[in-house]
């Protein structure tokens, strides 16, 4: 039997590292300047904790904006929980790394995306590492001045 090393799955670890060092490092001192982040979510995922009527808005998944007003950021070893303000209505979120899609900070054009797909030789998800950029986010709706709901269809395959 051969083995080999599982580069992708390495990198998703450390880039999920990354994430929560920088949100660690937000519920701490504050988001640094203009840095403001874009969040797209898996909301069906089994450990996602959000309201019955976000989860029946957004069944497949949800982008959040961490920008102006956020509170009670508490950052753990698998997830983070926020609360944040949908037109005027501030609701807890639990979203846990593994369940994160893409992670954008667009003040200095950096992204992550975390991909699933299907592989031909077995029934397994494989999950491939992109880098996105701030102009390929398209602000589809606004709830509110302080939380936004963003489409990344134009960098879907």
């Amino acid at each position: 039997m051969s083995r080999s090393i599982d580069y992708g799955n390495l990198m998703h670890d450390a880039m999920r590292g990354l994430i929560r060092q920088v949100l660690n490092d937000v519920a701490e001192r504050g988001l640094p300047g203009n840095h403001h982040f874009f969040i797209t979510f898996d909301t069906s995922h089994p450990d996602a904790e959000l309201a019955d009527w976000l989860s029946d808005r957004y069944p497949g998944e949800m982008t959040v904006v961490m920008q102006h007003w956020y509170d009670n950021l508490e950052v753990g070893e698998e997830g983070f929980s926020v609360t944040l303000n949908f037109g005027d209505a501030p609701e807890p979120l639990y979203i846990p790394y593994d369940a994160i899609r893409t992670f954008v900070d667009p003040s200095v054009e950096f992204g992550l995306r975390f991909e699933q797909q299907e592989s031909e030789e077995d029934d397994e998800d494989e999950t491939e590492l992109t880098q996105v950029h701030e102009h390929e986010l398209e602000v589809s709706e606004t709830h509110g001045k302080d939380a936004e709901i963003v489409s990344l269809d134009s960098f879907r395959k």
